[in-house]
């Protein structure tokens, strides 16, 4: 999957602990984790603002995009 997320590079840019982080938006550590480590499938837009106030970051600083045809879910037509 071409989104990635950036939130451990983030955590460590602020200096703060994921349990803290956790704690303060209301997340288990273990929900917290599996985002940390991209082993979800999706994020609601509420924990992901919530993320944003606590980190004071916007949603592009948690996420990354890979461009990749196969995000259109079937083959590219060419030009030929």
């Amino acid at each position: 999957m071409p989104v990635k997320v950036t939130l451990d590079v983030l955590l460590a840019m602020r200096k703060r602990k994921a349990r803290e982080v956790a704690e303060e938006i209301g997340l288990s550590e273990t929900q917290l984790s599996l985002l940390r480590t991209g082993k979800v499938r999706g994020m609601r837009f509420d924990t992901l603002a919530k993320l944003c106030y606590v980190l004071e970051c916007t949603p592009a600083d948690i996420l990354d995009y890979e461009r990749d045809a196969a995000d259109l879910g079937g083959e590219v037509a060419s030009d030929s």
